[in-house]
């Protein structure tokens, strides 16, 4: 039973290495698609203005509910155009690596919106607006690094950035004589949006060089 377990996690390691340069090739639309998703999404939150606590929380589960759907159809293209199963182990290796960390962030969430509705000098807001955020920040640059184990180096490098980012400003607290409503707009856009945007086009054009060699 145990080496039947370690054959096919050895299977499992080998295609991953052998479709590193698949997964490259997919990422790289993936994070652009994301990126600028994340920089829509905080620019029609601040310009409708979403900041209400419990209307901030809601629009971005939103948000991130349409980059995980998108997300999944390039994904499934991806694997179309390569004639490979979606659902294959290695894909399943890394969606286990991935959801811990996100079903916490989901959690979380879902407790915030308990809280979001006490009154103004009350820690509900301030939950929902700066702690909210970044510990979602912090637990996609978990789920990234994990998830990085079983794609290229170059994710969990991403991953630390999110995690040190996120922490780094946890520590800092709220800057003196900024908006928290505009704030909590510009963490989401400047971590899912931006940095994914930047890495996204990274991608596309390393590997770009590289089908040019």
């Amino acid at each position: 039973m145990e080496s039947n377990w370690a054959a096919e996690h050895l299977q499992v390691i080998r295609t991953l290495m052998e479709r590193s340069a698949v997964y490259r090739r997919a990422l790289a639309p993936i994070m652009i698609f994301n990126g600028i998703l994340g920089l829509a999404g905080a620019l029609i939150g601040h310009i409708a203005r979403i900041h209400a606590p419990r209307c901030f929380i809601l629009y971005w589960v939103g948000v991130a509910v349409l980059a995980l759907a998108a997300s999944f159809l390039l994904v499934r293209r991806q694997a179309l155009k390569e004639s490979e199963s979606f659902w294959s182990p290695p894909t399943r290796r890394v969606t286990q690596a991935l959801v811990p960390a996100l079903a916490a962030g989901s959690i979380i969430g879902l407790i915030a919106l308990q809280h979001v509705d006490s009154a103004p000098n009350q820690p509900g807001p301030v939950l929902a607006l700066f702690w909210l955020p970044l510990i979602w920040v912090v637990l996609y640059g978990c789920a990234i690094h994990a998830a990085g184990f079983f794609m290229p180096r170059g994710m969990k490098i991403f991953g630390w950035i999110f995690i040190l980012g996120g922490c780094g400003l946890l520590a800092m607290g709220i800057p003196d004589g900024v908006d928290r409503r505009v704030y909590a707009h510009g963490l989401m856009g400047f971590f899912f949006g931006l940095l994914h945007l930047g890495y996204g086009i990274y991608l596309y054009f390393t590997e770009q060089r590289k089908n040019a060699a």
